[in-house]
């Protein structure tokens, strides 16, 4: 198959997939069917329900949800209006999608809480880095309708159990609290009088954000803002009792089923909507800037703030592209996807409508088949059937066709049999190593 190009004047171009995205090759997709199907085996287990949401959403949602003063409606949202003048956003991430959705069909009325998980793409103008992209796919669930501290630390273990499943191990869990919105506000106020002296030293984002969020200083990866966070105080060590007791039960909880945490009192994560428990999941030994294998946290406000009655939620992200990185660094290894039963060769034209018969009902009785290249020749269709991985090449030449038979040749070893042409789905599904 030739490569297409484009001639724009005397310039040919050459079409790649755009920056900050990746095709996944066949040679990969046993790793996403392997993510895909451990995620909806482990959001059984924990009593989820798959829901799909649209691929674009109105941008406002996500303004109002994650945040104005957050990186991602700042600066990493794909916007475009429609041709009806609606101003729309590729999703960025998908919890205000879930919310929405949970609102607009009443979800409240279903027995709570409502536990919801999907995987889709997710679409963010980011600077591409390994196992980042503009284009990635997340896994996301979300628990709606429970104020349980034991539900934080469900999730917790759900992604933790999940990643586990998948072969990935040496993590630790990143576990922080950062309260509740009004015991918050006096904690804000000190944290402003810390960073003021310093201000002119921060970042321009920082700078901005000063004013408007300033709980987001501490989550600034900015060279120029790292040397301020350790000596900012820390909102951890001044709970409202409240969120005290609920972190403590997630921390008792985490105990009891052995997953390994540290109390990171910086962590507060980069979405606006948080309040008490956040958490990240990351290599145990890698201190990359992109380690994190996956991370959420409690969200009780965002669904009244998206227009609902107040609605206690918990949930988690954590990016399909980020997990297979992972599994490739511990090492997990999976065999290639299932290969061909047959490889059907055939030497004469007049063969060809009875081998498209054959065919048909070899892929009915479940055999993965394919045809050889009308007009090659035999030496030249059996070299494409050692290629093709098959384990059986189906021989059909004159002599063959005038029988109403064909010679079955196991490509692995073994005697060549004749086999008529009704019996040859039972032959091959009767031989060792069949489905």
């Amino acid at each position: 198959m030739q490569l297409q190009y484009s001639t724009i004047g005397s310039m040919t171009q050459r079409f790649q997939a755009p920056r900050g995205t990746q095709d996944v090759l066949p040679d990969m997709q046993p790793y996403w069917q392997a993510v895909t199907q451990a995620a909806a085996e482990i959001g059984r287990l924990h009593g989820f329900q798959r829901i799909d949401t649209p691929i674009f959403e109105l941008a406002a949602l996500f303004e109002k949800g994650s945040g104005d003063t957050t990186d991602v409606v700042e600066k990493e949202m794909y916007v475009f209006q429609d041709r009806g003048g609606e101003e729309l956003a590729l999703t960025p991430e998908g919890t205000p999608a879930i919310c929405r959705a949970y609102l607009e069909h009443g979800m409240a009325s279903w027995p709570q809480p409502v536990r919801l998980f999907t995987t889709k793409p997710m679409f963010r103008y980011d600077r591409p880095q390994k196992g980042r992209y503009r284009q990635h796919t997340q896994v996301d669930c979300e628990i709606i309708g429970s104020a349980d501290p034991l539900v934080d630390a469900e999730v917790i273990e759900l992604l933790w159990g999940l990643l586990e499943r998948l072969g990935i191990g040496n993590l630790t869990v990143r576990l922080g609290s950062i309260d509740d919105p009004e015991p918050r506000r006096a904690y804000v106020e000190r944290l402003k009088e810390y960073y003021r002296p310093y201000l002119d030293q921060l970042s321009p984002d920082s700078q901005r954000r000063f004013e408007r969020n300033p709980l987001r200083l501490l989550d600034s990866k900015d060279e120029r803002d790292l040397p301020f966070k350790d000596g900012a105080p820390k909102l951890i060590d001044e709970l409202s009792p409240e969120a005290q007791e609920h972190h403590d039960a997630v921390t008792e909880a985490l105990r009891e089923a052995r997953i390994d945490y540290e109390i990171d009192p910086l962590l507060v994560r980069g979405l606006d909507y948080y309040n008490r428990t956040v958490f990240e999941i990351v290599p145990a030994d890698d201190e990359r800037a992109q380690g994190t294998v996956g991370g959420g946290g409690r969200y009780d406000g965002l669904i009244e703030l998206l227009g609902g009655p107040p609605t206690p939620a918990v949930g988690f992200g954590s990016g399909i592209e980020r997990i297979i990185l992972e599994m490739q660094r511990n090492g997990v290894e999976l065999p290639a996807g299932e290969g061909l039963d047959a490889f059907i060769v055939h030497m004469t034209p007049a063969a060809r409508g009875v081998v498209f018969r054959l065919a048909g009902n070899l892929r009915r009785a479940g055999l993965a088949t394919q045809i050889g290249e009308s007009g090659r020749s035999m030496k030249s269709q059996m070299r494409s059937a050692n290629s093709s991985g098959a384990r059986f090449a189906v021989i059909i030449g004159e002599d063959e066709l005038a029988a109403g038979s064909a010679a079955v040749k196991p490509l692995g070893g073994g005697d060549q049999e004749t086999v008529p042409l009704d019996d040859i789905a039972t032959h091959i599904l009767e031989r060792p190593g069949s489905q």
